[in-house]
């Protein structure tokens, strides 16, 4: 399974949200590049980078930030926030990113993301599947919808997608464990690739999800707090 550690950024700083909350923002670095490469420093090869600007402003904000990571460090970064359009893949692809994450847009224009699946390849795409009580939320999490989590990634995967990541934001900077019931329906109704996100908190629920089958796991502000140190981190990688 692979381990990614988060960095979510406002106003080009390392922060980190409860349940997707802007107002409970807390800045944790003002270098992401830093964070980026403590990370590296320690084993870690990949990366979950999101521009909470961006996913509030429907247009990528932070790419000046993807393209200095991307840049000078050797990370795998898969890049969500603000893809609203062709431009804005283009935007992240070309500032260093290894895939994206059609989250919001995949809802809202499903025709066009499906035509992104053909053109750029499903490795190149990852869907977000971000839920509250099991309901799609979009828009940086400010927007609900009545699509059912499951459904949704179901839906997808006949059109070819193979990478999910879904976050249950009511675990989301929680530090109270996953979703483990969620994760376990998605991986028994679908074949996806899936990345869990949201309320890991131990080594113990990276563990678990191992276990469970899940292709990987974001860790954000558990690593931020100290509830899993990248020394552990180092010894899983």
């Amino acid at each position: 399974m692979r381990i990614i550690p988060a960095i979510d950024i406002i106003d080009g700083k390392c922060v980190r949200l409860s349940k997707g909350d802007y107002n409970t923002k807390k800045v944790y670095n003002e270098n992401p590049l830093e964070v980026a490469k403590s990370f590296e420093d320690n084993g870690i090869k990949y990366l979950h980078l999101v521009d909470l600007d961006g996913a509030k402003s429907k247009h990528i904000v932070n790419h000046k930030v993807l393209e200095s990571l991307c840049s000078k460090t050797n990370l795998k970064i898969d890049f969500g926030g603000g893809i609203k359009a062709e431009e804005d893949i283009v935007i992240a692809f070309e500032s260093g990113a290894n895939q994206i994450t059609a989250g919001s847009i995949a809802v809202k224009s499903p025709d066009m993301v499906k035509n992104w699946i053909q053109h750029f390849g499903p490795e190149k795409i990852i869907l977000g599947a971000d839920c509250h009580h099991r309901k799609i939320v979009t828009s940086g999490w400010t927007e609900s919808s009545d699509m059912d989590v499951v459904y949704f990634i179901k839906h997808y995967e006949k059109s070819g997608i193979n990478h999910v990541i879904c976050t249950d934001v009511e675990k989301d900077g929680m530090l109270s464990g996953f979703s483990d019931a969620l994760y376990t329906e998605i991986l028994k109704e679908t074949s996806v690739q899936l990345i869990a996100s949201g309320g890991v908190s131990s080594i113990e629920d990276l563990a678990r999800l191992k276990e469970m089958g899940c292709e990987g796991a974001i860790i954000g502000k558990a690593l931020y707090e100290g509830k899993i140190t990248l020394s552990e981190i180092r010894k899983l990688c």
